[in-house]
């Protein structure tokens, strides 16, 4: 099936002043930890620069490659534009430290990615907001609506799961709950709570995290105009939905972009 992109796959080649395109990635190459910290480290600094941040709350999480279940996370108490490559922690499934660390790290905050990450084997990388717009739409009955092109491309990419308190390890059934909820989504509408996405690679997590976030805000800004919103039919919805395709490379060539941009302007995320 052929796979919409937003924007062109190809551009003039030696162009003065442009940089070089990026060449597709393997899907199957194994990246190394080092790729993982700065991939993640880039995201944190995204989330950041584009107001999706609650404070010093909230996770990014990557899974290391490699025996056992380790992961990548955040210290705690650190803004996500503090974030490095290097201050990343290595955790367990219990979010307890497998290296040494001057800054703690948030077992009770780690508990949702815990879950994903040992439930979906395949999402490697679990993005978990607050925003503003997110947290809104978690608050509506009817959940995210297809208002829009790009919020059609969710449709039966969402799941949902019903509020049970604050996730912590008094309520570890949450977790099963949690894991069947999401199903094989990539997509999830924490009711009452906000946002989380899981991707193959960090690029397609925050992908689904940046273009559901959008889809929230659409929908925020259309319902506030104070007339009855046009619901595409569902023939419509499906055919465009179709369109977008699917990939293990979902997300690749915006992240390129992304990067660089942190290459120019945030240079120390890599430290």
């Amino acid at each position: 099936m052929q796979t919409t992109t937003r924007g062109p796959l190809h551009g003039p080649s030696g162009t003065p002043g442009l940089p070089p395109p990026p060449q597709r990635p393997d899907p199957d190459r194994v990246p190394t930890e080092r790729e993982l910290r700065e991939d993640l480290a880039a995201a944190y600094r995204l989330i950041a620069l584009h107001g999706m941040t609650d404070l010093v709350f909230t996770h990014l999480s990557a899974r290391l490659p490699g025996e056992g279940h380790r992961f990548l996370v955040n210290p705690y108490g650190l803004l996500f534009e503090e974030i490095t490559a290097s201050s990343l922690v290595v955790v367990d499934a219990e979010g307890a430290p497998q290296q040494e660390t001057s800054w703690p790290v948030n077992p009770a905050g780690f508990v949702i990615h815990s879950a994903v990450h040992l439930g979906r084997p395949d999402a490697s990388c679990v993005m978990h907001t607050h925003t503003l717009a997110g947290m809104a739409i978690a608050a509506q009955q009817g959940g995210l609506l297809p208002l829009n092109q790009i919020s059609m491309e969710f449709d039966g990419r969402v799941a949902y799961h019903d509020y049970e308190g604050v996730a912590a390890d008094d309520n570890l059934s949450e977790r099963e709950r949690l894991v069947r909820d999401l199903g094989d989504r990539p997509c999830m509408v924490l009711r009452h709570h906000g946002l989380l996405t899981v991707g193959r690679t960090v690029a397609e997590a925050f992908y689904w995290m940046w273009y559901l976030e959008q889809s929230c805000r659409i929908q925020l800004a259309a319902q506030s105009g104070g007339v009855p919103l046009a619901i595409p039919g569902r023939g419509t919805v499906e055919r465009t939905r179709a369109q977008f395709g699917d990939s293990p490379t979902k997300g690749w060539l915006p992240w390129q972009a992304l990067r660089r941009k942190l290459d120019r302007e945030q240079p120390d995320y890599k430290a």
